[in-house]
């Protein structure tokens, strides 16, 4: 937490503003800074804006005889994303450079994107649900969705086997129905359900 919006005084006091500078810069270390993703987002938009700049320009960006041409208002969106993001990504650098020359890192530097705890939750949830995606291709919706729903009720939601085994299956078994007999909608199948005749 910033002491700085806890005590007015602190923008007075040096000491408590340099004590609330080493908090913040222990803050960005224990987790992921806030400089490296504002300045990897800042370059993808420019990318980005870029692309969107020479597609319009090939597709012409300028006003013809009945009108703007298809590009036109695109151009200039690109434009804008361009010169935004641009202002970004240079604000971001320059922060980088004055601390590489000794001067004192600026707020950009010092505070944290997100802590180690945030990122280790996000990554709890980000992780199972990759390897479902992945699974799905193998083995199906239904197997996969069986694994994932009683991955997350054991170790998360801390149920016994009974409840998970009865949850987990009994989702997929009501997906299952709704979507494959009542709408008649295919959903990825694998190995077990090829075994079981569907």
């Amino acid at each position: 937490m910033n002491t700085t919006t806890l005590n007015p005084n602190a923008a007075l006091d040096p000491a408590v503003s340099a004590e609330a500078a080493q908090e913040q810069d222990h803050q960005a270390q224990d987790g992921v800074g806030e400089w490296g993703p504002e300045t990897a987002v800042a370059g993808f938009l420019i990318f980005l804006g870029a692309l969107v700049v020479f597609d319009s320009l090939r597709m012409g960006a300028g006003w013809d005889d009945d009108g703007p041409q298809s590009g036109y208002f695109p151009f200039y969106i690109g434009l804008m994303l361009l010169a935004s993001s641009g202002f970004v990504l240079v604000k971001a650098l320059a922060c980088w450079m004055a601390r590489r020359n000794g001067e004192p890192p600026a707020e950009l530097l010092t505070r944290a994107f997100v802590g180690r705890d945030e990122l280790q939750l996000v990554m709890a949830m980000l992780v199972p649900a990759t390897l479902y995606v992945v699974a799905m291709g193998f083995v199906g919706l239904y197997a996969s969705s069986i694994v994932l729903i009683a991955w997350f009720m054991r170790r998360h939601g801390r149920f016994g086997w009974l409840p998970t085994l009865g949850v987990s299956v009994g989702v997929s078994l009501t997906v299952f129905l709704v979507f494959e007999r009542w709408f008649l909608v295919g959903l990825p199948k694998g190995p077990i359900e090829a075994l079981l005749g569907f």
